[in-house]
């Protein structure tokens, strides 16, 4: 069975694509956006297979 690891990061509006190709380097892909606390601010949730 497949075991999964969880990540949240913050994502500013003007730099979302080099924020999101860089957790997608490290493995990570987005499962969701969803908005922030500010209208210019969302929050990317991730997941990734977790090494056994």
């Amino acid at each position: 069975m497949d075991k999964w690891e969880y990540a949240t990061a913050p994502l500013l509006i003007h730099n979302t694509k080099q924020i999101l190709d860089m957790w997608g380097e490290d493995g990570w892909e987005l499962v969701t956006v969803l908005p922030g606390q500010n209208s210019e601010q969302l929050v990317a949730y991730f997941k990734r297979k977790r090494e056994q």
